[in-house]
């Protein structure tokens, strides 16, 4: 059964497993990404007081 022959079928797994391990993971871990959120600074607003009116 030519299934059973892991000449070639041995060299393109480890090929495609060695392309999963080492090339994929440096390129998702040098993604930057370009809208980085930046935190405002907010002034603390006066509290208005309600007014009731039929109190």
């Amino acid at each position: 059964m030519p299934q059973l022959d892991p000449n070639p079928w041995l060299s393109i797994f480890l090929l495609t497993w060695s392309v999963f391990l080492v090339v994929l993971p440096t390129k998702i871990l040098a993604h930057n990404f370009p809208n980085e959120l930046i935190l405002q600074i907010t002034e603390a607003t006066k509290a208005n007081s309600w007014n009731w009116p039929w109190l």
